[in-house]
């Protein structure tokens, strides 16, 4: 009869109670001074754990090579031809995907990086899971140089912006073993998610 009782308790708990806590959407009484807090923390945290040799690495000399090709009989030249380093894009990706951990928030940890020999361009190297970004168009290659990432790259410092509506955004420095600034970190959430609007 305990037995019995014991699994009529059991079936009659909520099924919510079983399931794994996820990562929530920013609450409404969350300021986005509070979230901004959250992600410097893991910006800060990023600059030091990620490796700015590796993502030197990412990118190959062949993807460099075509990505400002034109061919008038190929429109899809630089994209066709892009390719990454595996071993170094899958560890730098990881190291992101754990960052992205520090916070019960949804966010993103992207890796944006300089082009060699065209310093007024940049383009991101690594996305994560969400697709946010305050900054990138979907389906770019590369794109001008961004005001508030090349003041990263020149200082070294992290930078808080809330440039576009609902959006928060912290970019941190990203360094190699000399200690010279090769890329930034954007850290990145979207106070009221919006799935379509990540990728139109």
């Amino acid at each position: 009869m305990k037995l019995l009782s014991l699994l009529c308790l059991l079936v009659s708990l909520p099924a919510a109670a079983a399931q794994p806590k996820s990562a929530a959407p920013p609450s409404d009484n969350v300021s986005a001074s509070a979230i901004a807090s959250q992600l410097d923390e893991i910006a800060r945290v990023g600059s030091v754990m990620t490796d700015g040799d590796a993502c030197k690495r990412i990118v190959t000399e062949r993807a460099q090579k075509y990505m400002f090709t034109v061919d008038p009989r190929d429109r899809w030249l630089a994209g066709d031809n892009y390719d990454v380093n595996d071993d170094a894009f899958i560890a730098v990706k990881k190291t992101l995907i754990r960052l992205s951990h520090l916070t019960e928030l949804p966010n993103d940890v992207n890796l944006w990086m300089p082009i060699k020999d065209h310093p007024d361009k940049i383009r991101v190297v690594i996305r994560n899971v969400h697709e946010m970004s305050q900054y990138w168009p979907w389906g770019a290659l590369y794109q001008d140089m961004i005001p508030q990432m090349q003041t990263v790259l020149k200082t070294g410092k992290r930078v808080t912006v809330t440039d576009k509506p609902g959006w928060v955004s912290v970019l941190a420095p990203v360094s190699d073993s000399l200690g010279d600034v090769v890329g930034v970190l954007e850290v990145v959430t979207q106070i009221k998610l919006d799935a379509q609007d990540n990728v139109k």
